[in-house]
């Protein structure tokens, strides 16, 4: 059972209340990713060491010419913008990228070869999730990563941020053991827009809109108790769930809908939610929900839909607290993009992944596939992607390259297809400490879960007695 996410198709305050497996009409105004999966098989060599399969990618990336060897379309019925009357250089301070290709990454060292690690209680996890929860939510494009409205407001105006309220309850059921269960309510506000984009009144592009950030109702201001129910949801330990210690976890199907394209049933899709949980200091958590469907057997993958979730603990779900203290979350809206600049460099990388095995026995046994738990650590350097796709660029990158999205609040969502047609499905989450949460999900081109992993990484910082060198270097001023 797979939660739904924040959704406004058209404009309109609905919520996407569709299953995690669902049947609907496709549409051309979606991000499109062709891959080369039709009903084909993966691979049954054993697994490569991981590093060497980053080498190989990025070396691929890297010698790899204008012409596009992933094979993705560009989505039909999308144009380019209207360029503003001055065009924005790449090197312009004032620049917002939005999206970009992917970035290079390699390998510099591995300090410590996989490990196996003990998996984690089900039962300490539905703990840490326990509580009341304080938050912000918004929806953006999959194609441009503009926020996209979340609902309409008493004037018929576009409403693009929401505040939200989760009570999340740990619960035992005979039936299915201890269960997560989720009540979401929340509020739309601000008819602004993004005020990035609203700071950027020298370009027409923007209209002529005011500059800075917008002065927006407190969060405590609404009392969400009382508002509407955006979503209910439990969560049992399902086959596809991966969850971590720190209580960070990612849940989606355990197999996709894979096989031969029948062109009598062209107007069903399977459509698929996956949400991803990254956790700050345990009381912070990001959730990103990709909605994405596979049509023509899998070959066409089209990402719908975008939605994204900051949430602060407040109090214990048991306990009854009047809690008017100020949250500190503030909207999406009023928040700054991060740069791909600042994600590049030497990174410490400290990673867990999780590996499913599937059998006949472990079906019976565990009710889906059990998951082996490795860690490692390693040195890792990334670098800027080929070309990035500015606000208002007048020559935008062909939006088949397009892999990244750069969203409010040091957020990247990724959805990819490698050259081995593995699907990699990514959240990313950036502080101005210098460290860099990651949450990524593998499909094979059999459609089976093939890895979850998490990575804690950590910006590699100029070290103190290399300061003192170039210091010594330095002339001294007479005295």
């Amino acid at each position: 059972m797979q939660p739904p996410c924040l959704g406004a198709c058209g404009g309109s305050p609905a919520v996407l209340g569709a299953s995690a497996h669902c049947q609907r009409p496709s549409t051309s105004t979606r991000a499109t990713v062709r891959c080369a999966a039709r009903g084909g098989r993966a691979s049954s060599r054993g697994k490569e060491n991981v590093w060497s399969v980053d080498n190989e990618r990025a070396a691929e990336q890297k010698s790899r010419s204008q012409k596009n060897h992933r094979g993705r379309r560009r989505p039909a019925g999308r144009s380019r913008p209207p360029p503003p009357p001055g065009r924005r250089k790449e090197n312009d301070a004032g620049s917002r990228v939005l999206v970009s290709g992917a970035m290079l990454v390699e390998v510099e060292t591995v300090l410590q070869t996989q490990e196996s690690v003990l998996r984690p209680s089900w039962d300490t996890f539905a703990s840490s999730l326990s509580g009341v929860w304080k938050g912000v939510g918004a929806v953006f494009s999959p194609i441009t990563a503009e926020m996209e409205p979340v609902g309409l407001g008493s004037k018929q105006e576009y409403l693009y941020d929401c505040y939200t309220l989760s009570l999340i309850e740990k619960s035992y059921d005979s039936g299915h053991g201890t269960e997560i269960r989720r009540k979401t309510n929340w509020v739309q506000l601000n008819p602004h827009g993004e005020a990035e984009k609203q700071s950027a009144s020298d370009d027409e592009w923007n209209h002529g809109s005011s500059s800075g950030t917008v002065d927006l109702p407190a969060h405590e201001y609404f009392d969400l108790k009382k508002s509407d129910v955006l979503d209910e949801d439990v969560m049992i330990e399902e086959p596809g769930i991966v969850f971590f210690e720190d209580g960070s976890y990612s849940r989606g199907p355990l197999d996709i809908e894979i096989g031969e394209y029948d062109e009598s049933k062209y107007f069903l899709s399977p459509t698929y939610q996956f949400e991803q949980s990254l956790v700050k200091g345990c009381h912070k958590r990001l959730r990103i929900v990709h909605t994405i469907e596979f049509s023509e057997g899998g070959a066409n993958i089209q990402t719908v839909r975008v939605a994204v979730y900051e949430e602060k603990w407040a109090s214990p779900a048991n306990i009854h607290v009047e809690d008017n203290t100020p949250v500190d979350v503030s909207p999406f809206s009023q928040r700054k993009r991060t740069k791909p600049s600042e994600l590049t460099g030497p990174w410490k990388v400290y990673e867990v992944s999780a590996t499913p095995i599937f059998s006949e026995k472990v079906k019976e046994i565990e009710g889906g596939a059990a998951f082996v738990y490795l860690c490692m650590e390693t040195m890792k350097k990334r670098s800027l992607p080929e070309s990035s796709v500015f606000f208002g660029e007048e020559e935008m990158l062909d939006m088949q390259d397009v892999t990244i999205l750069w969203l409010p609040g040091g957020v990247t969502a990724y959805v990819d297809v490698d050259k081995d047609s593995i699907l990699c499905i990514g959240v990313s989450w950036y502080s101005e400490e210098g460290i860099n949460l990651v949450m990524e999900r593998d499909y094979g081109t059999d459609g089976k879960l093939r890895e979850v992993r998490t990575k804690t990484e950590i910006k590699r910082r100029l070290r103190f007695h290399q300061k003192e060198k170039w210091a010594e270097r330095e002339p001294r001023k007479a005295t």
